[in-house]
């Protein structure tokens, strides 16, 4: 049986990792309360991006967002369709599908997400997907590889939200829809995000 000390070896490895990485994050758009970085990512040709931005609600609401997997779409860049596929305590597997604009193929992905609750109050969900845990459909590609992370710290009356992901997209994506979604699905989504919490 794996101990507790080592998963939390392994999640602080995991989390240095991740901070040394962010050195590299540059700065591409700051709009509307919303900050969204670009980052290369060694044997890639799909930057990282990581979106920022500060929400007038409660950890309860944004919780509740979160893990209504059905309801989420609604907010989620090009979710077209998700469903969850398997919850076990902390840990959830997702399917999620996503459109795409002609003549790009749609895509599909399997998420295994793993909830962490910090000492101050924090929440992290960390994001790997899994390819293999669904057979795929000719309608859509299956996205290859995906790493990210969302996390809430509060802080006072509002919520520190970052949202963070770098995948493999599978198949052929032109440069000019890859280097756009890195940015409008950051974007996007955290500004409906906020709408949705702060009930505009």
């Amino acid at each position: 049986m794996v101990s507790l000390r080592a998963v939390a070896l392994f999640a602080g490895a995991l989390l240095l990792g991740m901070q040394a990485q962010a050195e590299d994050w540059q700065l591409v758009k700051d709009e509307d309360g919303i900050k969204v970085y670009l980052s290369e990512v060694p044997g890639s040709k799909y930057k990282a991006y990581r979106g920022e931005t500060s929400i007038a609600s409660d950890m309860r609401t944004l919780r509740a967002l979160q893990e209504d997997v059905q309801g989420s779409c609604a907010w989620i860049y090009a979710c077209a369709g998700q469903r969850l596929l398997k919850h076990e305590g902390v840990e959830s597997w997702v399917y999620t599908r996503f459109a795409m604009p002609w003549p790009v193929q749609a895509r599909d992905a399997v998420v295994h997400l793993v909830t962490e609750e910090g000492a101050d109050g924090s929440l992290t969900r960390r994001m790997v997907g899994q390819p293999d845990y669904l057979p795929g459909v000719k309608e859509h590609v299956r996205v290859t590889s995906l790493k990210g992370l969302w996390r809430f710290v509060p802080q006072g009356e509002r919520v520190e939200v970052v949202y963070q992901v770098h995948s493999e997209p599978g198949g052929s994506v032109p440069s000019w829809l890859a280097n756009s979604f890195v940015v409008d699905a950051p974007f996007n989504t955290l500004k409906a995000l906020r709408a949705l919490a702060e009930g505009r």
